[in-house]
């Protein structure tokens, strides 16, 4: 009894530090978990900067090109209303303008696009489960499918003979694909759950997407991609039944 006494006192402190060891584990286990489910979401905001950003910069060049017509009306002394003389330095002002306009119409497009993007991948992270697949899961599981497709021409003999082309690299599409293929596997990070910056992850994200594109273009050229038949088409509004779907034609 007195050794086992001497034993607690002497080993009392085992099972705390042992509990406390576990519960950060468990949190840090826990917050690495949060911050791969959140890296998708900082990726969308981050892309709201940058577009945004990008509008921004895209004004300033509308009103650079602006105040570039206004001087190429002053140096050729046209006026400022009514008909415009066609000199060669107002004309290009004016294309300039309108190509900036067109540019800043594109990056207010895309920065929509981009607060979309926001609200749908909040709305996806804050419903999702622990056992639903990380973000980087997610990519991985389309990196494989492209890496798959292109195995199964690899090592079905029949499939090889009727499309020798994806193997060949002296065509052009089959060429890219091995391009993106290459920059994918860079650019894959080692486990799901791996901490890596935001900008990792987008340029990961966009590798896949070109590889699952390059491969879609290499099987369309080489003949190999399955047709897909076109969606029915609907109406846009309800036809009447009363309605005659031909016009009658004059005799």
């Amino acid at each position: 009894m007195e050794m086992f006494l001497l034993f607690v006192e002497s080993w009392w402190w085992v099972a705390p530090v042992a509990a406390g060891a576990g519960a950060a584990t468990y949190a840090g286990v826990t917050a690495r978990g949060r911050r791969a489910r959140r890296i998708e979401l900082d990726a969308a905001r981050r892309e709201v900067s940058v577009a945004s950003r990008a509008l921004i910069a895209a004004r300033a060049r509308v009103r650079e090109a602006q105040a570039q017509v206004l001087s190429a009306r002053a140096a050729s002394g046209s006026p400022a209303f009514g008909r415009q003389l066609a000199n060669p330095e107002t004309v290009q002002a004016k294309r300039r303008l309108q190509e900036a306009k067109r540019e800043a119409g594109s990056a207010s497009l895309v920065l929509r696009a981009r607060r979309a993007s926001v609200k749908s991948t909040t709305a996806l992270y804050h419903a999702a489960s622990s056992a639903d697949p990380l973000p980087v899961e997610r990519l991985f599981a389309a990196h494989d499918a492209v890496v798959a497709r292109w195995m199964s021409y690899e090592t079905d003999v029949a499939k090889a003979i009727a499309y020798p082309q994806l193997s060949d690299t002296r065509y052009p599409a089959t060429l890219a694909f091995f391009r993106a293929y290459r920059a994918a596997q860079v650019l894959r990070p080692a486990s799901a759950r791996e901490r890596i910056p935001v900008e990792r992850f987008l340029e990961y994200r966009d590798a896949v997407r070109s590889l699952e594109a390059a491969f879609d273009e290499a099987e369309r050229q080489a003949g190999a991609a399955d047709p897909r038949p076109a969606p029915p088409r609907t109406p846009i509004w309800p036809v009447p039944a009363w309605l005659p779907m031909r016009l009658p034609t004059s005799e």
